[in-house]
């Protein structure tokens, strides 16, 4: 643990290549595990999270091992093979992972049991078991449905056709991958779309994933179960999700002028740069091509002068939920009022990030309003004063969307703990120096 300082520095230049995409190399390592076959992985995100889900599948029979070389080889036991854990599984802070395996494991005849740290303890996994219950797993849980949580699954899992309550791609996608080892069809029904990575590797891993239109315009996404998965080699591009870091600190410096190479740039994950390109930031996109049933390419960011205030379209929600803090911190630079509405999940992610955002801007010194989902940030058109020490409550996203706006504040922001970045974006400091901005470790007097 250390406290991180980010002090005022010159336009960015400069090319990188941001860490994997972490859903994805979640995905990549799980599928693998239930592949009769050798799975090969490059640019997997070998931050905290994906770490723990490799020791997950490791502890369930799947032979897991990083080449010198950097590619990872995973040798599966095949759909139904998943062996019973010795011992609980150790999560850490990772929501996707452990609502994913919930999901894979909940229709294996198997018992398992999941922990993780104080952060990911306080998460609710409610959403996830409703529908894993009517397929026939038995859970047994900490109070509120939280972890440490232990899921018993049937020797006969039972298809179902589940309407989502609240939009969600980690319990689809738990639903999904119970669907892999049940007893005929299994179908999700999503009112508003949402990321589409577990059906698109589905499909690279040769299981036919059916997506119907109903009369009411929702998506009935299929599978059918006892599919036998193909072994295949998967690249995994660049997050854009941690690539949103980089790219609101050169959009927010005019003279910047950065390339972030290989970006997965799926439709159902872009919603931070098309909010960026209305808010007035020159955000394009080069090399545009599909890899392993992802879209790609290389994203160029230039500061070009002060941003506008908009009113964010709440139905774009779902494609950039995890980039409403960085957006925040663009917000409070801009010129104007940016309204953003339909934030009640960011109240369930690693902290309450609606509060901790809110909190964080003003003790910065930005005007702004928090509703039950909402944000109201009023942007003088300048970057606010800064000079904070700023509360991370074992949140990464938090932590590095501050140190982003501590890049152009008069007076440097703090962050008190740097320890959660590295469950997704492992070289985030050596990567935004490189870049050009001036991020350092201070002692905890300074």
């Amino acid at each position: 643990m250390a406290i991180l300082s980010s002090e005022k520095s010159e336009p960015l230049t400069g090319t990188v290549r941001v860490p994997g995409d972490k859903s994805i190399s979640h995905r990549a390592l799980m599928f693998g595990a239930v592949t009769v076959g050798e799975t090969i992985i490059s640019g997997l995100l070998e931050g905290e999270d994906v770490l723990h889900t490799a020791a997950a599948m490791r502890a369930m029979g799947a032979d897991i091992e990083r080449g010198g070389d950097g590619l990872w080889r995973v040798f599966g036991t095949g759909i139904g093979g998943l062996q019973q854990p010795a011992g609980p599984l150790e999560m850490g802070n990772s929501g996707t992972s452990t609502r994913l395996l919930i999901g894979l494991i909940g229709a294996h005849a198997i018992t398992a049991t999941f922990t993780g740290d104080a952060s990911l303890s306080r998460r609710p996994m409610r959403r996830v078991m409703t529908p894993l219950e009517m397929m026939g797993a038995q859970f047994e849980t900490a109070e509120g449905g939280r972890l440490p949580l232990t899921v018993t699954g049937p020797e006969d899992a039972l298809s179902i056709e589940y309407r989502l309550p609240v939009a969600s791609a980690q319990v689809k996608s738990a639903v999904l991958l119970a669907g892999l080892n049940a007893r005929g069809t299994t179908s999700v029904i999503e009112s508003v779309p949402t990321r589409d990575h577990t059906e698109n590797m589905l499909r690279h891993f040769g299981v036919e994933v059916q997506v119907e239109t109903l009369e009411d315009g929702a998506q009935a996404i299929s599978v059918t179960g006892h599919q036998p998965l193909q072994p295949c080699a998967v690249d995994v591009p660049g997050d854009p999700s941690s690539a949103a870091f980089p790219a609101v600190a050169a959009v927010l410096r005019e003279g910047s002028a950065i390339r972030l190479s290989r970006v997965g740039i799926n439709e159902r994950r872009v919603g931070l740069y098309l909010t960026l390109q209305e808010m007035g930031a020159d955000v394009t996109f080069e090399h545009e091509r599909i890899e392993a049933g992802e879209k790609v390419a290389d994203i160029l960011v230039r500061g070009s002068g002060p941003l506008k205030g908009i009113e964010v379209d709440p139905s774009r929600v779902p494609s950039m939920i995890d980039e409403f803090p960085v957006l925040a911190m663009a917000a409070a630079c801009a010129q104007g009022t940016t309204i953003m509405t339909g934030l009640a999940e960011l109240r369930v992610k690693e902290s309450d990030r609606l509060l901790m955002v809110a909190e964080g801007l003003k003790a910065c010194g930005v005007s702004l309003e928090m509703g039950e989902d909402s944000l109201t940030i009023h942007g003088t058109g300048k970057p606010p004063a800064g000079g904070a020490l700023i509360e991370t409550a074992l949140d990464h996203r938090i932590a590095m969307a501050f140190l982003v706006l501590g890049g152009v504040t008069d007076a440097p922001i703090r962050v008190d703990d740097d320890a959660p970045i590295a469950t997704s974006f492992p070289n985030f400091t050596a990567l935004m120096n490189d870049l050009g901005m001036k991020i350092s470790a201070v002692s905890q007097d300074s």
